[in-house]
């Protein structure tokens, strides 16, 4: 999935991402993406085994997506593109409906098991990015989104 209208409709309807591999440090893309992601209404549930118990923007973090308790929507990938494929079968496991590979991350067999199990894939792009081009965000740090219309989007996240 790369087109704009299923890439905004699966940002508008899930709203709990569980971020595999986000990181504590500030400086990271992980996390810097997934305080974006929070400051624009979405629950942003930590995997990382480092951090297993501790607290990541708020949130408490897992070792692994099968220690969650609560629903996730949406399973976001910052790992290996290698690394892939357990987090897959795991984002099943949980009935997790959408595996999303962050920017370079493309493991096209792991995307292939997820949907076969139902769950809608997106590869190789980054969950900030495309919420601010398709809900306006990164023409307000001065990026130019290449995009002009003077039409609302269709489906408001907030």
């Amino acid at each position: 999935m790369d087109d704009i209208d299923s890439l905004r409709r699966i940002l508008h309807q899930n709203r709990v991402f569980a971020v595999v591999g986000l990181s504590a440090d500030w400086f990271r893309p992980s996390y810097f993406a997934a305080k974006y992601m929070q400051e624009h209404g979405y629950r942003v549930i930590p995997v990382n085994p480092r951090y297993a118990g501790r607290s990541v923007l708020g949130e408490r973090c897992y070792a692994s997506l099968r220690e969650i308790a609560d629903k996730v929507d949406l399973v976001d990938v910052f790992r290996k593109t290698e690394d892939v494929m357990p987090v897959a079968e795991d984002a099943i496991a949980i009935g997790a409906k959408v595996l999303w590979q962050q920017l370079g991350v493309r493991n096209e067999a792991a995307a292939a098991k997820a949907r076969a199990a139902g769950l809608e894939t997106v590869m190789d792009h980054c969950v900030k990015i495309e919420h601010g081009r398709l809900f306006g965000g990164l023409n307000w740090v001065g990026v130019n989104t290449r995009v002009i219309s003077a039409k609302r989007p269709r489906l408001l996240a907030y």
